[in-house]
């Protein structure tokens, strides 16, 4: 039987800097997704990886006094470390922007755009910020520095750069928006980019002087230039499907997978207007679907950043609490697609009544019984997950399917409490071994929707029913 392919990608983070919590909260997301389709039988391709060019990089393996590319492949290599620590499934297909088929893939594209029309040169001035890696207008800056990025102040670009023919694709955007409405979720991100769109789209610099910034993808056919890091970065999306050579792989994933990136709001005019265009340009099929998270925050709903020291680093709290705890947070505690603050405070109330007291209490309660009373554990049957949870995370609406869970937890804990199985069994043999064997397998239901949110604790809490063992230690100690 042949599966429906499906295919999935975050962002790329630049390898200057280990991940944050914003970073985080995407790959677990994704990852998220990723098992949900995997546990409905798609045939997933899952796509991440890092973007290794630009100045911010080059300025940064300089500081260090290292090699750019023994930076950025140091940086690769935290990176996938970084990984692990979040629990992202092995089954993930990296891509780097200096691998040598990426840039000949870069390349190709450009020439595919130029040869369309759409790629001219010209002299310019913009105002540039490093952090972002973008051109910014007046409207965009306080005092000359990013609203993104306080404290850095932008860079003044003086040249003859090769540019992109963005300005001749607002109809055509707008009409791809219209014919499909659900390109961007959530809605009000959607109204954002069509406003955007409607309000006139400006042609961008897609190229650098190497001799000024040497570290990017040559420009074919011009030795002194090197590709903006955008337009660079954003061909990963195909290129690690091995396009333009690995037609088969291509068509089943991009043109028959409905391929779906995550995004911080942050990069929602990237991925869903500058991205598009570029596709249209080059000829290449459209995404179909981008997913925008909002912002993680610190208190106040003050965005995270180092300058104002309200950074939780996500190493720390798995090093103290454990990846599926970060996960839990993360997928539960973090609103789907709005603003959310992440406080160490915030984390521990949640850790402790979600999980210390929630499901790890239900579980030893239930499995302490089961083990007790129960012989072994009864059969279970083959289909138990509420279609409920599936209709949720086909919107990517991962709070809702974990709140299902948890309303699920609090249910049964519940019933425990009103039926009182561990007295009817004294009183009633037969009676009390049924409530029982109802109580594990509504656990095991439990476990099953754990899959794609927390990984590790589904297969340690089926082994735990399978075995009819109580566990050892608590799943998840409380925290004072």
């Amino acid at each position: 039987m042949n599966k429906n392919s499906f295919y999935l990608t975050t962002t790329l983070p630049y390898v200057n800097a280990p991940l944050h919590m914003g970073h985080a909260l995407e790959l677990v997301r994704a990852d998220a997704i990723f098992r949900y389709k995997k546990l409905k039988g798609y045939d997933v391709y899952f796509n991440t990886g890092t973007d290794e060019h630009g100045i911010k990089i080059f300025e940064k393996a300089k500081e260090n006094g290292l090699d750019v590319q023994d930076f950025v492949d140091q940086g690769f290599s935290t990176f996938k470390e970084q990984l692990k620590m979040f629990g992202i499934t092995e089954d993930v297909h990296f891509v780097r922007t200096t691998d040598e088929h990426h840039v000949k893939t870069a390349q190709y594209f450009w020439s595919l755009v130029e040869k369309n029309g759409f790629i001219y040169k010209k002299n310019y001035e913009s105002k540039y910020c490093i952090g972002c890696e973008s051109e910014k207008t007046d409207s965009e800056l306080d005092n000359d520095e990013c609203k993104e990025h306080p404290g850095i102040k932008v860079s003044i670009i003086n040249e003859e750069n090769y540019f992109f023919k963005y300005s001749e694709f607002g109809d055509k955007l707008l009409d791809f928006y219209e014919k499909n409405p659900n390109f961007i979720i959530p809605d009000f991100r959607f109204n954002e980019i069509k406003t955007f769109v409607k309000n006139g789209l400006q042609d961008f610099s897609i190229s650098r002087l190497k001799s000024k910034m040497p570290w990017g993808v040559e420009v074919p056919g011009d030795e002194d230039h090197v590709m903006y890091v955008w337009f660079d970065a954003l061909v990963n999306y195909i290129s690690t499907l091995g396009w333009p050579e690995n037609k088969e792989q291509f068509n089943k994933y991009w043109v028959e997978g409905n391929p779906t990136q995550y995004c911080g709001k942050d990069n929602t005019r990237f991925q869903g207007a500058m991205w598009q265009a570029m596709l249209f340009a080059a000829g290449v099929p459209n995404s179909h679907q981008i997913v925008v998270n909002g912002f993680i925050t610190g208190e106040g709903g003050v965005r995270m950043s180092k300058t104002l020291g309200n950074v939780i680093d996500p190493r720390d709290i798995v090093n103290e609490y454990g990846i599926d705890s970060l996960r839990y947070f993360l997928l539960r505690e973090v609103g789907s697609f709005e603003d959310s603050p992440f406080t160490l405070e915030r984390f521990k109330d949640s850790y402790n009544s979600g999980l210390a007291n929630g499901l790890g209490n239900l579980s030893s309660r239930i499995l302490t019984l089961s083990e007790k009373y129960l012989e072994k554990c009864p059969v279970i049957p083959e289909h138990s997950i509420p279609e409920e949870f599936f209709i949720y995370l086909e919107k990517f609406d991962i709070q809702k399917a974990t709140d299902l869970i948890w309303q699920k937890i609090q249910n049964l804990d519940k019933k425990i409490q009103e039926t009182e199985p561990f007295k009817v069994i004294k009183v009633d043999g037969e009676k009390g071994k049924e409530m029982i064997k109802d109580l594990v397998l509504e656990l095991y239901t439990i476990a099953r929707m754990l899959n794609p949110i927390m990984p590790e604790t589904n297969e340690k809490l089926k082994k735990l029913i399978r075995e009819n063992k109580k566990p050892e230690a608590p799943l998840f100690l409380r925290k004072e």
